[in-house]
């Protein structure tokens, strides 16, 4: 590392540790012109636009587009990754290689990222031109989820799902142990009651544990951080966003003082409430309450919760759709909130399509997005793939979605947001990926007592610093 500026270029490299299959923005020619003596009638050339996404996924929703957009291809890129920050990675691989996409979608995680190097467009023309059909959407979409979205005054991507860090609870183990389901007020001491009488030492594979997490950005033990009042970053308000929120939440409390997204400028990862969270799982840890750091993206946590070896973990609602997926009966498992601690604060990350400010098809890859999140665009998804995340759009959690899954207190997910205005994501700078990174990192040397809680913090709020203090091309350039 040196104390340079980071170009543009130098960015990508270090944000991007893995390869990907190139991709290109194509069309098919024009068709010819009608002869002369045949009234010329206006027609529109075939266009092929290239998508990050599962075909599968998507294949419910194409059929009611295609037949309003019947010159209009989709042609599906998997992008896979273990996480948000690794499908980012193989996205900022491939641009920086000259290739390119004409969508992706991306989650909290990385909006910033793209839209800090320029490389996704704002939607707001778009939005303001077709303001009857954004006031529907809006109406039914929290503004905490909008304003996730925002990069200094601007609308980046349109929110279709979102997932806050709620606590999932195997019923079985609660009530073999005597633990009555938590209120939605319980506390951080609940919870560790509750999670050491659940935990029962044992040979290898035949532990109980009362908790567990994974060690990443959202989730992991950031909710911790989070309800001790505290986070890795300042979070401040980026100026603008005055032509959405009094265009489309002028009569909403909760939009009320909101900006046009998120600035995470100053680092405090070394903070006594950020060493406090650590010290906190740490010491489950060492008392045999948490298997330690789990790595990947949960399918390990799922499976001892399935085998009654683990009795909560974070997740959203993704995870009620996973677990429904693989087998759980309903009512073996619910959710409640986040246990308060200093406050009751929680994390959440949202997602959508986002526009690539290269592409030539702008216009046509607004027209998908907007039908992805219409009415009937995310209801056709939702009711063919199931509730594999927590949708958007408010109406759709109800009963009837977890009719055949759970859990019990599905109300939870949308509580989240609408009780706890406070709410706030993941941060998430356009430094994302290498601050994740960084964030796992030292959260692994001290799980392994490699460092302690404070050193290891110490030594994160050192690497931030510096790497805010070398990103000064890609973090806040509007400012």
């Amino acid at each position: 590392m040196t104390n340079s500026n980071l170009s543009r270029r130098e960015f990508l490299a270090l944000s991007a540790t893995v390869g990907a299959s190139a991709l290109a923005a194509c069309s098919a020619p024009t068709p010819a012109p009608a002869p002369a003596s045949a009234p010329v009638l206006p027609t529109k050339a075939d266009v092929t636009l290239r998508v990050q996404g599962d075909e599968k996924n998507e294949a419910p929703i194409l059929p009611s587009f295609q037949s309003k957009f019947p010159h209009i291809k989709l042609e599906f890129v998997s992008v896979t990754g273990i996480d948000h920050e690794e499908v980012a990675s193989k996205i900022l691989t491939m641009i920086a290689a000259g290739e390119t996409l004409d969508f992706g979608y991306s989650a909290t995680e990385a909006l910033q990222v793209y839209a800090g190097m320029g490389l996704s467009q704002p939607l707001d023309e778009w939005v303001k031109r077709d303001s009857t059909e954004m006031a529907d959407f809006f109406s039914e979409v929290h503004p905490s989820l909008v304003q996730a979205m925002m990069y200094e005054g601007s609308l980046y991507e349109l929110p279709f799902d979102f997932n806050a860090a709620n606590m999932y609870i195997n019923t079985k183990l609660f009530k073999d142990n005597g633990i009555e389901f938590p209120s939605a007020d319980w506390t951080k001491d609940d919870f560790v009651s509750a999670a050491r009488k659940i935990s029962k030492p044992g040979d290898a594979g035949k532990q109980v544990y009362g908790f567990g997490w994974t060690n990443r950005l959202w989730g992991s033990w950031m909710p911790w951080i989070f309800a001790n009042g505290g986070n890795l970053f300042e979070q401040e308000e980026a100026p603008g966003g005055e032509w959405l929120w009094g265009t489309y939440y002028k009569n909403d409390p909760m939009a009320k003082g909101r900006g046009g997204g998120y600035r995470w400028i100053n680092p405090v990862a070394n903070s006594p409430a950020v060493v406090e969270a650590l010290q906190l799982v740490v010491d489950l840890y060492k008392e045999g309450v948490t298997p330690g750091m789990v790595l990947g993206g949960g399918s390990e946590l799922q499976g001892l919760l399935g085998d009654n070896h683990l009795g909560m973990t974070p997740g959203g609602g993704f995870w009620a759709g996973g677990l429904g997926n693989a087998g759980f009966p309903k009512g073996s498992f619910d959710v409640q909130l986040w246990p308060k601690w200093k406050n009751q604060t929680h994390q959440f990350g949202t997602g959508g399509q986002w526009m690539v400010a290269a592409s030539k098809h702008k216009d046509e890859v607004w027209e998908y997005s907007k039908h992805r999140i219409s009415k009937d665009g995310m209801q056709t998804w939702f009711d063919t793939n199931g509730i594999v995340t927590t949708p958007a759009r408010r109406p759709m959690l109800n009963a009837t979605a977890f009719a055949k899954t759970g859990p019990e207190h599905w109300q939870v997910f949308y509580d989240t947001l609408d009780k706890h205005p406070e709410t706030a994501p993941i941060p998430c700078p356009p430094i994302s990926n290498p601050m994740t990174t960084l964030f796992t990192n030292y959260t692994g040397q001290a799980m392994d007592f490699k460092l302690t809680p404070q050193a290891a913090m110490d030594s994160l709020q050192k690497e931030l610093v510096d790497l805010v203090a070398r990103s000064k091309d890609v973090m806040y350039p509007k400012k």
